[in-house]
């Protein structure tokens, strides 16, 4: 079982739901990244979301644009994504990472390295997951079985435009979890409509039978506590960037774990 089941397991079991925080990495500040992972895990973090920077993030908005261009111009990238996991793993061995990005630094890295160099280096460093934005379901089947084999899962996005045949199309060949963009748009854009969300989720039950995670647009306690009576988990990425990027280093941590504490408890309570 990998460390992502096992963690949805060990809460579905205690009634929990499970508080997904993304943070773009190497920002605000290069060597930043493994400080915040650990704060944020004391505040109630389940799982972590890891953003590869890239420089064409066509799912990205504003927000997470600007920090993945901060990043690169810090010179992070796949390579040293991968350090920071493995720094993290070196005291927290339970907490699921996952990394979510695009296609082109992932074939680029193995263009580098080798084929197949991705995925070994990925599950050395200690990641569960991987997100890959512009992969669609019915053109990575190999990839997915690579990553299986690995001990790593293949996560997948949804949306409120996803037909009956994609949401089963993705059911093939997800693992882990199944994220769903509860709006049409990019990152941090727009209003959630929570009613639209509780009507989307059974539809998609029908097809996935691993936990579906609800993101795009969660941005306080009062929206994460109502996602999380209708999702197995909530991802919360924007307002989190916002509130760390121009804390002085020696605050970033703190402030990441100081905006997750209230959602926490939104979602315990």
């Amino acid at each position: 079982m990998s460390r992502i089941a096992a963690t949805f397991e060990a809460l579905q079991a205690r009634g929990r739901k499970a508080l997904i925080p993304y943070v773009t990495a190497g920002f605000p500040y290069a060597d930043i990244t493994p400080a915040v992972m650990h704060a944020m895990v004391a505040a109630g973090a389940d799982v972590i979301e890891l953003g590869v920077p890239f420089s064409d993030p066509s799912a990205d908005g504003a927000v997470i644009q600007k920090a993945g261009e901060r990043a690169l111009a810090l010179g992070i990238g796949l390579g040293q994504v991968l350090a920071m996991v493995r720094s993290f793993r070196a005291k927290d061995g339970d907490t699921p990472v996952v990394l979510m990005g695009y296609a082109n630094p992932v074939e680029r890295y193995d263009q580098k390295h080798g084929d197949g160099a991705f995925i070994r280096d990925a599950a050395a460093a200690g990641v569960d997951g991987v997100l890959i934005v512009d992969y669609p379901p019915e053109e990575c089947r190999d990839f997915a079985a690579r990553l299986r084999a690995a001990g790593l899962d293949l996560i997948f996005l949804l949306a409120p435009t996803s037909t009956e045949a994609r949401m089963r199309q993705v059911a093939e060949v997800a693992s882990g979890y199944v994220y769903y963009v509860s709006l049409k748009g990019v990152t941090g854009s727009g209003a959630l409509d929570t009613a639209e969300v509780g009507a989307m989720l059974p539809r998609i039950r029908q097809h996935v039978h691993i936990p579906v995670g609800v993101g795009f647009g969660i941005r306080d306690a009062e929206t994460a506590r109502a996602i999380g009576q209708v999702a197995d988990a909530v991802v919360i990425g924007s307002r989190l960037i916002q509130q760390i990027e121009n804390q002085p280093h020696e605050r970033v941590a703190a402030a990441a774990a100081d905006f997750l504490r209230p959602m926490r408890a939104a979602l315990d309570a």
